[in-house]
């Protein structure tokens, strides 16, 4: 994507080298390779490509939905997923099936620019139109970046297989109308009388998540058409924005983030948390997926509005920028702190229930993947803006856990919800369709590890994960880096990196050291380097040779972690857990008090899985048992656990698996 020319560049360009916010960007400059790339080609191959793009573009051209519901949602996110992987790939068939989609959606546009399913006198109201029209908008602005990359030159154009190829242009021009018709029906003095957060569910959240797109169609059209073209829907971003933030009935997103009230207990006073909840709720704020979303505009937002103080003369922030990434940040951190569980996962019915605390208990319908997947998504905006690496801890964890759990092992589907203990299931048939929000949105998730695996910014090149791949990327002053990492991570305890640069100078490498790893080990062609710390980027800045070899050994102990009179393990960023096909005993059995939180287990082992569809497994000699008054039954006893991806991944009811075991009571208890 060529850099902008216009005077407002600044506020439409990213500082990481200028490239469009969310763009398909240069997903191709990692190729994942060994087990992490198979289940990525899985992914692509059984899930995206194999996607009926008439199916999920039918309702598009029928404009019938007359019970609220959201049916438009499933191409946009489709295509979220689709046309990066279309960049990853160069598949001719899938680009195929990307044009064909568009076709349709642009041939069911009406005159006034909807873009829908629902008649008109349901329009903008209290169901998920507005959110369907954002999906929309993502799906088409990824179809635009592409074809804007095709037209100049950038990528090679392949083959296209419909009737009248469109152009970018028509592509952006289709947005716009879009846009334009959702302003004029719920913007200021809209059409419909009601302001866009008064539509839709969960006190506007769902609606007020159009920010996002709505962030990306005025940089694209800042980059093409310039300043003056774009001013509308910077305006109407501004709105939003303002919507998000001041109405006493409206999302809040602000204040009561900057207050420090926790994310479960940000419902209004009158709230009825018991009264016959449902899925669609008109006055709650702890729907998980829907809030995320809106941060993950208000963070597009803020990037606009703090990297051009010029634009104050012009338009004006509704809030303080810093306060929208204070507010963000915060609202992350308190999710980390009182929902994520040890799998990286979160929310219980799709909502924030204080889960941390809860984690070992049964509670229904958890670790929705649309929480999931979001999640992931909003560490990654918060990793790109904040550069801390305590964000991509987060997104590995969730990613090697919740995230892998939840794909089905051929890539084809994904489980609507993913319990800590039981067992893997098909997911939910959503709008009367042969799909669900769950299996739309799970492609994106692999998406986040993917473009924050190797990241260039500014004169830095930076690994935030380690698995194998060969990555390349471009510098701002465009010097080329490239290298080629090997690893069994995290099954094994370290990576080699080989440098494929030459003639580049001082390029700082950093790596980042997760926070679990107390004793991470770096090396650079076989020397130890000092300063290594847990948390933290480590940098390596020299002039690189091909050749040059760095070596990183991490400190993977199995951690015991106790909660409540239950006890679980994990390994590094591992969630470990017991597997029915193991047939070592009853996984009920309480072990007997002793093991403290935080303690080092030493009898784990690593041993041969006993199948090729569990990526690790471990034998564990443990105080298991309540008949401990018996000279036989005192003794340990030794069972087996294999990391919780795997657990249960044969997805049928008598394939169960358990994370969190009891701890025995005493008398004084």
């Amino acid at each position: 994507m060529k850099k902008m020319t216009v005077s407002l560049c600044a506020a439409v360009t990213v500082a990481a080298g200028g490239v469009l916010a969310d763009s398909i960007g240069d997903i191709g400059n990692v190729r994942l390779k060994g087990g992490l790339g198979k289940r990525l080609d899985a992914v692509i191959a059984n899930h995206v490509a194999a996607q009926d793009v008439d199916y999920i573009t039918a309702p598009f051209l029928e404009k019938t939905e007359t019970k609220g519901w959201w049916q438009t949602e499933f191409w946009g996110k489709w295509m979220h997923a689709a046309v990066p992987f279309l960049a990853y790939t160069h598949d001719a068939a899938l680009r195929g099936k990307i044009e064909r989609g568009c076709e349709r959606i642009l041939a069911s546009q009406e005159d006034g620019g909807y873009i829908g399913n629902y008649p008109d006198a349901l329009r903008c109201g209290e169901g998920w139109d507005v959110w369907g029209m954002k999906y929309t908008l993502m799906g088409l602005l990824h179809d635009y970046d592409w074809r804007r990359q095709c037209e100049g030159g950038e990528i090679t154009r392949l083959a296209s297989n419909v009737s009248r190829p469109q152009t970018s242009a028509d592509i952006l021009a289709a947005c716009r109308r879009l846009c334009d018709y959702v302003i004029a029906e719920i913007g200021p003095n809209g059409r419909r009388g009601r302001e866009l957060w008064q539509t839709g569910n969960w006190s506007g959240y769902a609606s007020s998540s159009i920010l996002e797109p709505v962030v990306w169609l005025y940089r694209r059209v800042a980059e093409r058409d310039g300043a003056d073209a774009a001013r509308k829907y910077l305006d109407f971003a501004s709105f939003i924005v303002k919507g998000m933030a001041e109405p006493e009935k409206g999302p809040r997103l602000l204040d009561l983030a900057l207050k420090g009230v926790s994310v479960a207990d940000r419902n209004e006073a009158d709230y009825d948390g018991n009264a016959g909840w449902a899925y669609v709720c008109k006055h709650g704020r702890a729907k998980a997926y829907e809030m995320m979303s809106c941060y993950q505009g208000l963070l597009e937002y803020y990037e606009i509005m703090s990297a051009a103080p010029r634009l104050s003369s012009h338009v004006s922030s509704p809030v303080p920028p810093a306060d929208i990434l204070r507010a963000a940040v915060m609202t992350g951190e308190d999710i980390v702190k009182e929902e994520i569980n040890l799998a990286g996962g979160c929310a219980c019915s799709e909502a924030w229930f204080h889960g941390a605390r809860k984690q070992h208990l049964a509670y229904r319908r958890l670790q929705e993947t649309c929480v999931t997947t979001t999640w992931m998504r909003f560490c990654e905006k918060l990793l790109e803006i904040t550069d801390q690496p305590k964000w991509a801890d987060e997104i590995e964890k969730t990613f090697y856990n919740a995230y892998l759990a939840a794909m089905k092992p051929d890539g084809s589907e994904f489980a609507g919800y993913t319990p800590l203990s039981g067992s893997r299931f098909h997911g939910q048939h959503h709008c009367f369709m042969h799909t669900d929000c769950c299996t739309a949105n799970g492609p994106r998730g692999f998406l986040c590890f993917l473009r924050a695996f190797f990241t260039t910014r500014g004169d830095a090149a930076t690994f935030n994960f380690y698995s194998s791949a060969l990555v390349k990327g471009e510098l701002s002053d465009g010097r080329k880096v490239a290298f080629d990492m090997y690893s069994l991570y995290p099954r094994t305890d370290s990576a080699r990196i080989v440098s494929h640069t030459e003639g580049a100078g001082v390029v700082p490498l950093r790596l980042r050291i997760p926070a679990w790893s107390a004793k991470t080990v770096v090396k650079l062609n076989g020397k130890a380097l000092d300063g290594v710390a847990a948390g933290r980027y480590f940098t390596i800045a020299r002039a690189w040779k091909l050749g040059d070899i760095v070596e990183v050994e991490f400190d993977l102990p199995v951690v015991a972690h106790t909660l409540a009179h239950h006890v679980a393990f994990t390994r590094g960023p591992v969630l470990l857990a017991r597997d029915s096909r193991f047939n070592d005993g009853d996984m009920t059995e309480p072990f007997r008090p002793g093991i403290k939180d935080g303690e080092r287990m030493p009898s784990f082992a690593a041993v041969r899985a006993p199948s090729d569809d569990m990526w690790m497994a471990f034998s564990a000699t443990l105080p298991v048992g309540s008949h401990h008054e018996n000279p036989e039954g005192g003794l340990p006893a030794t069972v087996f656990f294999c990391d919780y991806a795997s657990a249960g991944n044969e997805w049928r009811r008598d394939n169960f698996y358990r994370t969190w075991f009891p701890v025995e009571f005493g008398p004084a208890e």
